[in-house]
């Protein structure tokens, strides 16, 4: 029986720990900050902040001590992606150095690195990453989902396909592990662009135009920062996009709705962790400081002023297809 701790207690979190307990195979610990969620867990058997509807398996456990950690087997990092590198930094020596640490997180560290980079300077443990097209509310519901794991040790698969075994969560494999962060990282951008094309056109031609657009940006930003164009294959690629760009479950595409209509504001920009707005200065800089021209990246490149200029919002879709094609 192994003991997997999910870092987190938060939608993701809930929703794969919920479940793995269903399986009543090994021990499974939310560790949350939150006393009010490890007591309704543990008692009630509930999360009501993000699932007020769903009760939840009973040998699903929280708990707001950090010494779970010292014997864990697997790690679920499952923050956001600002928080991941800091916590790692201040807690690491609650954590079990043989302990493999997957990161669920989609986005980059506050460091500007992919996660993975940045904790593998931090800690000795084996590291994967699990990503792809998986809204919490249909896990936890059971629908069939699809995640990929990456790792540079093939081996360290094994340990996920067992874990998930007779679940509804399936997985492919990729040693591509900068691919897949970057993969799961521009998707949200590009889920932001779509949304802003559908709050100002009901139209499938024009968004199919933008689809085909965002994916070969997509293709492109990966390959040019050492990723494999072979992983836009993968879970995490074309289908964690798909979900992400027209799905109004999606927080990103949900920002493009609200840009596209007028909506958006620096409130909503200053006080929503949205990994998709955080992700276009960063890749933005990334292209600039690799020489890379940013006519190549029209969406990502109107994008970047729409954050960070008085950009006329009616006048985005025009200047993408103008700069494109004239």
């Amino acid at each position: 029986m192994r003991k997997i701790v999910f870092i987190g207690s938060g939608a993701i979190a809930t929703a794969i720990g919920d479940v793995l307990a269903g399986k009543n195979v090994d021990e499974i610990y939310l560790l949350s900050i939150e006393n009010e969620v490890v007591e309704m867990v543990n008692r009630l058997h509930v999360n009501t902040l993000y699932f007020p509807k769903c009760r939840l398996q009973e040998n699903l456990r929280a708990t707001s001590d950090k010494n779970i950690l010292k014997d864990a087997d697997v790690v679920f990092m499952a923050i956001p992606s600002t928080a991941v590198v800091d916590y790692i930094k201040e807690n690491k020596q609650y954590l079990n150095p043989k302990a493999l640490v997957v990161n669920l997180a989609k986005g980059f560290g506050n460091d500007g690195q992919i996660i993975p980079d940045s904790i593998s300077q931090l800690i000795p443990n084996p590291l994967m990453t699990l990503k792809g097209p998986s809204f919490a509310r249909e896990i936890i519901n059971r629908q069939d989902t699809g995640l990929t794991a990456a790792a540079t040790n093939e081996n360290l698969y094994r340990i996920i396909t067992e874990i998930f075994e007779k679940t509804v969560i399936r997985t492919d494999f990729t040693t591509d592990v900068t691919g897949v962060e970057y993969a799961s990282i521009l998707k949200n951008i590009y889920a932001i662009v779509i949304g802003m094309v559908d709050a100002n056109f009901d139209s499938a031609n024009l968004r199919s135009i933008f689809i085909t657009m965002a994916l070969n940006e997509m293709r492109c930003l990966v390959t040019s920062f050492g990723g494999r164009e072979m992983t836009m294959y993968n879970y995490c690629g074309f289908g964690d996009f798909s979900l992400t760009a027209l799905n109004d479950m999606s927080r990103n595409r949900t920002l493009g709705l609200l840009i596209g209509k007028g909506f958006f504001n620096t409130s909503i920009s200053d006080n929503v962790v949205l990994e998709g707005r955080i992700a276009v200065d960063i890749f933005y800089k990334k292209i600039v400081d690799s020489n890379l021209d940013v006519n190549d990246f029209p969406l990502v490149s109107e994008l970047y002023r729409v954050f960070n200029e008085n950009y006329p919002i009616r006048k985005f879709i025009k200047n993408i297809l103008k700069n494109r094609w004239e």
